[in-house]
């Protein structure tokens, strides 16, 4: 792969206008700031791809689609480099990138604001209680250090 997540192929076309205000529109109350971390990540990233990614029995909205084989798998599927989810009490975005052996978003947790972080998990209930700046170098340091292809998450 050349040119990194936000270039990358097989994803398919992304999501149409329409099939974004769906998306948005689904999440109710929070659809104000599911839009606002799409900003966020957008402003942060020009040019990303954006998918909607199945997962469960819902959908998350994906960016910089990246090859990616779990562990346990014997076939490469793609995943998102970032992902952003609404979920019953809170917002999740994640942060698949791995920079110098840590979870980009566990390693800057401290950083965020008002946020609990798995490894590469970040939710929160409002993005008042983070730290954008923070958030936006996060994703621009994601971006980045995957713009050679590789990623330490997916190998």
């Amino acid at each position: 792969m050349t040119g990194g997540p936000a270039a990358a192929g097989g994803a398919g076309p992304g999501p149409t206008d329409a099939e974004l205000a769906t998306w948005f529109a689904a999440a109710g109350p929070r659809e104000g700031e599911l839009r606002r971390v799409d900003a966020l990540v957008m402003a942060a990233a020009p040019g990303i791809d954006r998918q909607l990614v199945a997962v469960g029995s819902g959908q998350m909205l994906g960016y910089g689609m990246m090859p990616y084989r779990p562990k346990s798998a014997t076939e490469t599927t793609t995943w998102p480099l970032i992902a952003l989810a609404a979920q019953k009490r809170h917002l999740s975005v994640y942060v698949c990138a791995i920079v110098d052996g840590a979870y980009l978003a566990e390693s800057r947790a401290e950083q965020l604001g008002k946020v609990s972080c798995g490894k590469s998990c970040i939710r929160f209930t409002s993005l008042d209680r983070v730290d954008t700046v923070a958030l936006d170098q996060l994703v621009r340091d994601a971006v980045a250090s995957t713009a050679d292809g590789h990623n330490a998450f997916s190998s």
